[in-house]
């Protein structure tokens, strides 16, 4: 996957936005959530623990284990 995905620091009602390149998958409210947004978008047999330490995701203010500020 050459795609850069990017989660967005934690917002104040909660959760994180999603990104894959420039666009916007939606907002995230926990690792479950996010590991569905991207395998919707084509990373197909991913589970948590892929996502949770894969290099490929450019995390902002916290990691996987944050998602309320």
């Amino acid at each position: 996957m050459a795609k850069r995905v990017i989660v967005y620091p934690p917002l104040e009602s909660g959760g994180r936005k999603v990104g894959i390149d420039d666009r916007i998958l939606g907002t995230a409210y926990s690792l479950h959530d996010l590991t569905v947004f991207l395998q919707n978008a084509g990373l197909a047999g991913w589970d948590e623990l892929d996502v949770a330490e894969s290099g490929l995701i450019e995390w902002h203010e916290g990691g996987p284990e944050v998602w309320k500020c």
